[in-house]
């Protein structure tokens, strides 16, 4: 497991970060749920979070489109990718997009009906998960998880890889 203890890169969720002589070294996440999930991504990968706008598409699978200024955006229901079901909101709720950057550089969205947190997180408290994980289960788009301590529980995060939620392995 990488502790990054080490003064080398190590990379995580496509954005190296350079690990300090201390595990303590902190590092940004904005954190949101999708369904009973946590999830998280660097900030290093966030353009910004807006409101919801319309998604257009045909409904029938996670990806679709939306009008954000003068782009087309592709947007992804990660409650849909992961769960095969829509996400349910609340009369008069939408959520927001998170816009994220591709390392191909393509504009992405992630359609989340929380408003996501930012985090900063010991670098020590990130771990790698294993690869048979990834090729197995849902969460195969998730390259890392932390453990995070919130109240008097500690809350799993997973990190997710952008590549692997826009299909570029």
């Amino acid at each position: 497991m990488d502790t990054f203890t080490t003064n080398e890169s190590s990379e995580i969720s496509n954005i190296n970060f350079i690990a300090s002589k201390s595990p303590k070294s902190l590092s940004k996440f904005l954190l949101f749920q999708v369904g009973k999930l946590s999830l998280a991504l660097s900030v290093d990968l966030i353009q910004k979070v807006i409101n919801y706008t319309p998604v257009f598409g045909s409904g029938l699978g996670a990806f679709g489109v939306a009008h954000i200024g003068d782009q087309e955006i592709t947007v992804i229901d990660l409650h849909q990718q992961f769960f095969k079901i829509s996400q349910t909101m609340n009369p008069g709720q939408k959520g927001y997009l998170i816009l994220v950057s591709s390392t191909m550089g393509e504009t992405f969205a992630l359609w989340v009906a929380q408003t996501p947190t930012l985090i900063d997180v010991a670098l020590s408290q990130i771990r790698v998960l294993p690869d048979s994980y990834r090729r197995s289960d849902t969460l195969g788009a998730a390259s890392h998880v932390m453990l995070i301590s919130h109240e008097t529980e500690t809350m799993t995060v997973f990190i997710l890889d952008v590549n692997r939620l826009v299909g570029n392995r």
